[in-house]
């Protein structure tokens, strides 16, 4: 069975990555800036060009053509155990370079995730511009705060996810019901 390629921004450990791989995407390339998770996403990902430059810095043109984009943009400007700062925060702005990637690369779905904080009231008006920005990019939106707890992960875990097909798909992402059982770190153990 082909695989669906997509592309990593923010990459982290290969978290979402992961989720993707097992259910039968590829990585096929990958961005990810902090040096101290590079040897861990390359041991988990050996055949995946991770990509340590600054997405500041990487030009569109740079990435491989893909039929997905996923990955959760620094949480720390929209933490609620950080300061805060939102889109003030110049980690907050780096939103906008994958905004900037998801336009240019025009692939057929996305996938970003990011942290509960960032539906706090005074990051509403950068929350709706996201928005906004990514129905102008030409995406057909579905978004929701989940519980990790409610999709078997033994851990309370709040997400906010945002997922876009193209218009051109005439397709709207449907997220599913939530599971029955809620694991504990027992039934992990």
């Amino acid at each position: 069975m082909k695989k669906i390629k997509i592309i990593s921004l923010f990459s982290g450990a290969g978290g979402l990555d992961l989720g993707f791989e097992k259910a039968g995407f590829k990585t096929i390339w990958a961005n990810e800036y902090d040096k101290t998770i590079w040897e861990t996403f390359e041991t988990n990902f050996p055949n995946t060009k991770l990509d340590k430059r600054s997405i500041t810095d990487i030009s569109v043109n740079e990435i491989p053509e893909c039929e997905g984009i996923i990955g959760g943009p620094p949480c720390q400007s929209w933490s609620e155990a950080g300061a805060g700062r939102g889109i003030n925060d110049k980690r907050g702005k780096l939103f906008f370079d994958y905004i900037r990637i998801l336009k240019e690369k025009q692939p057929k779905f996305f996938l970003v995730e990011n942290v509960s904080g960032i539906l706090h009231p005074k990051h509403a008006q950068a929350f709706n511009n996201f928005l906004e920005q990514f129905k102008d990019a030409g995406y057909n939106l579905s978004w929701k705060l989940v519980d990790a707890n409610d999709y078997n992960v033994p851990e309370n875990r709040l997400r906010v996810i945002i997922v876009g097909y193209r218009n051109d798909l005439n397709k709207k992402f449907v997220f599913p019901e939530p599971c029955q059982y809620k694991p504990v770190l027992k039934d992990a153990i």
